[in-house]
């Protein structure tokens, strides 16, 4: 079977319960990293679990969600092995994958309604990474990690 990670904020909570089944239903085991409520908490650690978890292998694909997406989006892009792509539409969900290989959905839950936000993972998760000139591209992103984990600039 295989295995998806999802997380979201209190923003994102509604959303993330309403993208489950369908994950299920579509043939994925669905790891949920929480917040398990509507609750107010904090997004950064949820986020940062989630990438971790992308970027150690254990997990491929991740989706997370809060209330505009932009900070699960600036959390998860700090971590190393991590492309992270805000999706508000089908195009740019299907494009994040083709040709920068995301390997983590974001959604705004205040942008992104439970019926597009099906569409939008649908099309996120039948894509595939082209290669070709983007993986030329890629390998830049790449080498940038690397500079910047070693310091440089």
């Amino acid at each position: 079977m295989k295995k998806i990670l999802i997380a979201a904020d209190h923003g994102g909570f509604a959303l993330k319960e309403s993208l489950k089944p369908y994950l299920k239903k579509k043939g994925f085991s669905v790891c949920d990293l929480g917040a398990f409520s509507n609750e107010h908490c904090d997004y950064p650690a949820l986020a940062y679990n989630l990438a971790g978890k992308v970027r150690q292998g254990k997990f491929k694909k991740g989706i997370l969600i809060c209330k505009s997406g932009i900070g699960n989006s600036i959390v998860a892009n700090r971590v190393p092995g991590v492309r992270a792509a805000l999706c508000n539409n089908v195009k740019v969900a299907r494009l994040s994958r083709e040709h920068n290989d995301s390997n983590v959905l974001v959604l705004g839950a205040i942008f992104v309604k439970p019926p597009l936000a099906k569409k939008i993972t649908a099309a996120w998760l039948k894509a595939e990474f082209q290669g070709g000139r983007h993986e030329r591209r890629l390998n830049q992103i790449k080498t940038i990690e690397r500079k910047v984990r070693g310091g440089l600039r």
